[in-house]
Order: C-alpha cells, then structure tokens, then sequence
C-alpha cells in the first residue's frame, strides 16, 4: 500500500472536511490536533495504525477506525433510550419495568 491508499469509505468531520486516503488523514492529524495532546494514547494508536496501513500494507479500516477515534476523543458517548425502547423485546422491557431481572420460568 502506500500513503495515497483510500478508505473504503471517507471520513467526514463536523466541519465538513472529507478525509479520503491515508495521506489526508495523517496531515489533518498533524495540523489539527495540539502538541500538548500528541502523546494520548489515542492519538498515538491513530498514526500508528495509519503509518502501518502506508507503509507495511497494515489493514487500512484499523487506521480509518482509529482516526475516527482520534477526532472524536472528546466527544462524549451518550446512549439514546428512546433507541433502547424500540429494540428492545417486548419481554425484557417487562422486566426491566417491574425492577426484576430474573429469566422467566421455561
């Protein structure tokens, strides 16, 4: 592989930048994250993942997870219940509703 490799699918930030290949995404990384947060882990796995991917054919959807991981280090994952309401089966619900989590008898 080499630093012009493209992601199977680009990355696309908040901002509307589009990231495509591997270059693109270690040059954003660079100029976009501050010298005081280089040494994170995340940042770190993230060039990482993508030197590898460019110069050792190192799997390239590492490198795209990874740099998404990166750019949204400081985002916080919050779960949508409402989400949970529609997937959740009918029966577990019940449970959850009555405060028992017990299997119910077969």
């Amino acid at each position: 592989m080499s630093w012009d490799s493209r992601f199977p699918e680009p990355i696309e930030l908040p901002d509307g930048v589009k990231l495509a290949s591997l270059r693109e995404a270690i040059v954003h990384l660079v100029n976009t994250v501050p010298s005081s947060e280089r040494a994170t882990p995340v940042i770190l796995t993230a060039a990482k993942l993508i030197t590898s991917a460019a110069e050792r054919g190192g799997p390239i959807e590492f490198a795209r997870i990874a740099t998404l991981r990166a750019f949204n280090r400081h985002v916080e994952c919050v779960l949508n219940p409402d989400i949970l309401k529609s997937r959740i089966c009918p029966s577990f619900r019940e449970r959850l509703r009555s405060n028992t989590l017990e299997c119910p008898p077969a």
